[in-house]
């Protein structure tokens, strides 16, 4: 699958990691490699359910004005036979929590995309004082039931599936919101997504298929800044409201474009609220 030349250059955002620089983290449990851009202070990305550190890398560079933006993988990205030794949602959240004192930062921003706001909320409420601010994009309270994430969760259960499908990808099209996007940026995304072995996707979800955070989003104590497009299919309204009346310090802001997925239709606008938010703490 080729990226156009046209699409390259008419987009600010680019998919590779060799502008980046790259180390490895010797965690407990595995080796955590992780990518880095730009100088100031520290802002750390936790990437979703799919797709890693390559997924995020359009938004880590915008991001890379302002801060030094650190991105890792999380357990299972690189090593799907991680699987074979059973792990949960609190196993990544204590990787978050390592990968932070194995970088010495003390009180970085934290920044969390769909599955890894979840692990950014977690972590914020189980240690109440390893964030200097949180922001979550894509994320609710909960995970609630409907079509799209019943069937989401029963194919990816259930049928291996083939990562050239063109039915299969245009999933990826209803997550980056209202309206036909680039063909090109729509097969890198998918292509991207696909790195992710479909086991690890469905590791993951099963994770947070029936998590609540509502009892407990009152342990954290950081500012939250709360984002999401209003064509996001993945997280409703009531799960988003529930985030923000249940969090002690939040900002809720409304993304003009994209869905689910807005990080990579519009990563200049959602550096920009992740940088105003940061100044306004200041």
């Amino acid at each position: 699958m080729k990226v156009s030349p046209r699409w390259l250059a008419s987009s600010a955002a680019t998919f590779e990691l060799d502008e980046g620089r790259v180390g490895c983290a010797q965690l407990s449990h595995y080796t955590a490699t992780f990518h880095e851009w730009g100088d100031g202070p520290p802002l750390v990305i936790i990437p979703g359910l799919a797709g890693g550190v390559e997924l995020i890398a359009p938004l880590a560079r915008k991001l890379a004005y302002h801060f030094r933006v650190i991105a890792f993988q999380l357990r299972g990205e690189e090593d799907p036979f991680v699987l074979r030794r059973r792990f949960g949602l609190s196993d990544l959240v204590d990787d978050v929590a390592e990968f932070l004192d194995w970088q010495h930062l003390e009180r970085p921003d934290v920044l969390g995309v769909s599955f890894g706001g979840v692990l950014g909320l977690e972590c914020a409420m189980r240690y109440p004082h390893r964030f200097r601010s949180l922001s979550v994009h894509g994320t609710g309270a909960r995970f609630e039931s409907g079509i799209i994430k019943s069937v989401a969760g029963h194919v990816l259960a259930d049928y291996p599936l083939p990562s050239h499908n063109a039915f299969v990808n245009q999933f990826f099209q209803l997550l980056m919101g209202k309206g036909p996007q680039p063909a090109d940026l729509v097969e890198t995304v998918a292509r991207l997504c696909w790195h992710t072995d479909q086991s690890v996707m469905m590791h993951r979800f099963r994770m947070i298929r029936r998590l609540n955070l509502v009892p407990r989003l009152s342990r954290i104590r950081v500012p939250v800044m709360a984002m999401a497009a209003e064509r996001d299919v993945l997280v409703s309204c009531s799960s988003l409201q529930d985030l923000c009346d249940h969090l002690r310090c939040v900002k809720f802001m409304k993304l003009p474009r994209g869905g689910h997925l807005s990080f990579v239709v519009d990563p200049v606008g959602v550096a920009r609220e992740v940088i105003n938010f940061s100044e306004e703490l200041e």
